[in-house]
């Protein structure tokens, strides 16, 4: 992926925020361990989750730039494209 604009980043830049991700999952497990207020704990959840929304919001830029807008192995059709991106989209977020 290259760094145009919106959310797309380049692979290292995403391996980097998916090794801090990795870092802060640790920390609430850490915090678990240590019995650390729940509330405390669940703040820092919803910050990962956050954080892994941000991954793969950045990784949605970078397919509808590179593999639908640039033909680079989505599907060829709009209707299939956007069905495509509304299912990825849809799945992100019905937690």
């Amino acid at each position: 992926m290259n760094t145009t604009r919106g959310y797309t980043a380049t692979k290292a830049e995403l391996m980097n925020r998916l090794s801090k991700i990795e870092g802060q999952v640790r920390g609430v497990a850490r915090m678990v361990e240590e019995d650390r207020y729940c509330i405390d704990v669940v703040t820092q959840i919803n910050a990962a989750r956050a954080a892994l929304d941000k991954v793969a919001l950045g990784l949605l830029d970078g397919h509808v730039r590179h593999c639908l807008v640039g033909g680079h192995g989505g599907p060829d059709d709009p209707d299939l494209q956007a069905e495509e991106l509304m299912g990825a989209v849809g799945r992100m977020i019905s937690r």
